[in-house]
């Protein structure tokens, strides 16, 4: 016989793995689409979305506000963190625009620990960077022609490359390996160079050309330097032969390796490659610059090392304001300006151009806003790490509360809008969303890494109502998945919400 304690542990026991069992049942219950009554009719077209057999075995995350009250008027999984790639760049943009303000510059500084006897600087000359992400060739060659009308012809000493604003830390600790080569995957330094203006600080534009049948392509850099060393392993084909050609920089080294077949008359083959330690790349161009403007050099002409602190003062060139280079930031997902802004807010908060500064500002402004930021794992501020998690509600929280902030303008200009044709306005959107409702209506950060595909933004219904929207697709195996955030996108921007009671 059985005594009355052991049979309640048995009906305990059949309990628990009752519960057990139907738990799968609940959680998947729980992932459908949950609407307030006025968007109701959302539910079914999104679910039916979310029904693409691509999401398979994925985590579909969608988190929908109105923008007037900031009311979650549509969720599914909402609260749920995961990689939301380049939407972190909602995340730092916000922050930089808060904590710097929307008319602050970087700068890029001459300077000398000697004085000039005729035409003679007689002591170092000292380039020295404050974070510019901007500076292109024509700004190296207008740094010189400022010694020149200072009437430098001559330095005594070294000229020295000072990258000290910021720590030498390059990479932030999630890059892989395969990324470092190429755009997405600079190195950042407080003195680094841009090949246009794109912005893609830290990195060169390597095109091959195909020659004659038989013969090496002809490779070009942009801008000109020779801090790389170009490796050609190529050979021109015929014209009907195949083209394939890989650009990319051996690890670890500034060697770049172009090779593969290239047909002849064919067009270019193009790649922006980064390059090892920036600070010599800026220094190499200037050095370029000094040498236009007959400028000598006798001592050590790369040098690398600090400014003395009572070094003078020759010339400041300060880039473009802040609004300005959000431009690209934001409509060309530039992973290097994002690494630069963190940097930067670490060095004018906490003095110190670190990562783990950077961050810890945009995690304070973040929480001063209300983002629950213990939700959050913030690890870089461009996105490109797979460790990095935010939930869509609190992507969708922080768009609605920098609509309160002066600079909200600036921040709504700087991102991609839908079918908009011209770069600079459609940016990662142009080709999306055209010739449907969501065209020049949507206002949207894109984001996408391996697994992982993001869309956060603005719409407007075609009831009139302001909706914010954040959109986080993880976990899939396909190479894209845009235009089911497209269709989702497009639904919103049809919808005609039910009138509340």
């Amino acid at each position: 016989m059985f005594s009355n304690a052991m049979k309640r542990k048995q009906w305990l026991g059949v309990l628990l793995i009752l519960t057990l069992v139907t738990m799968p049942f609940q959680a998947a219950d729980i992932s459908g689409v949950q609407a307030s009554d006025e968007y109701a009719g959302l539910e079914h077209q999104i679910n039916q979305i979310l029904t693409d057999e691509r999401l398979d075995g994925a985590i579909s995350s969608v988190s929908i506000r109105d923008a007037k009250s900031g009311d979650v008027v549509l969720s599914r999984l909402g609260d749920m963190r995961l990689k939301v790639a380049s939407n972190m760049k909602l995340l730092t943009g916000a922050a930089a625009l808060e904590t710097l303000g929307p008319n602050y510059t970087f700068k890029t500084e001459l300077l000398s620990d000697g004085a000039m006897k005729g035409k003679t600087l007689q002591g170092n000359l000292y380039l020295k960077g404050k974070g510019d992400p901007t500076l292109l060739e024509q700004d190296f060659d207008e740094l010189a022609k400022e010694l020149k009308r200072l009437g430098i012809k001559e330095v005594e000493g070294n000229l020295v490359a000072d990258d000290t604003w910021y720590n030498d830390v390059r990479l932030s600790e999630d890059i892989m390996w395969n990324d470092e080569p190429y755009y997405y995957g600079a190195q950042i330094s407080a003195l680094t160079a841009s090949p246009n203006e794109d912005f893609d600080a830290g990195t060169v534009i390597v095109e091959a050309y195909p020659t004659k049948v038989g013969q090496p392509a002809d490779i070009k850099l942009t801008p000109q330097t020779d801090y790389p060393k170009m490796v050609n392993h190529t050979t021109t084909v015929e014209e009907a032969g195949p083209r394939d050609i890989t650009i990319t920089r051996e690890h670890g080294t500034n060697n770049v390796i172009v090779e593969g077949m290239i047909p002849a008359k064919s067009i270019r083959a193009r790649e922006w490659i980064t390059l090892s330690e920036p600070t010599g790349y800026a220094l190499d161009l200037f050095r370029n610059s000094l040498k236009k403007e007959g400028i000598k050099v006798k001592g050590n002409d790369h040098a690398y090392g600090a400014a003395p602190q009572n070094a003078e003062l020759l010339y400041t060139k300060e880039s473009m304001p802040l609004s300005g280079i959000l431009v690209p930031y934001m409509k060309f997902s530039n992973n290097t300006i994002a690494e630069i802004l963190v940097k930067e807010m670490g060095r004018v908060v906490h003095n110190e151009g670190s990562w783990e500064k950077g961050l810890e500002v945009v995690r304070d402004y973040l929480r001063s806003i209300g983002v629950n930021v213990d939700t959050v794992r913030l690890r870089d501020g461009s996105g490109i790490s797979h460790v990095s998690n935010v939930p869509a509600n609190e992507l969708s929280k922080l768009l609605f509360e920098v609509q309160q902030e002066d600079w909200y303008p600036i921040y709504l200009h700087s991102f991609p809008v839908a079918g908009a044709s011209d770069r600079l306005a459609g940016g990662t959107l142009r080709n999306r969303m055209k010739g449907t409702a969501a065209e020049g209506n949507v206002k949207a950060k894109t984001g996408s890494v391996t697994g992982s595909s993001s869309l956060s933004g603005y719409v407007k219904t075609q009831g009139g109502q302001e909706l914010i929207f954040s959109i986080v697709l993880n976990n899939f195996l396909s190479d894209d998945l845009k235009d089911i955030e497209d269709k989702i996108a497009i639904a919103l921007a049809e919808y005609k919400p039910k009138q509340s009671k």
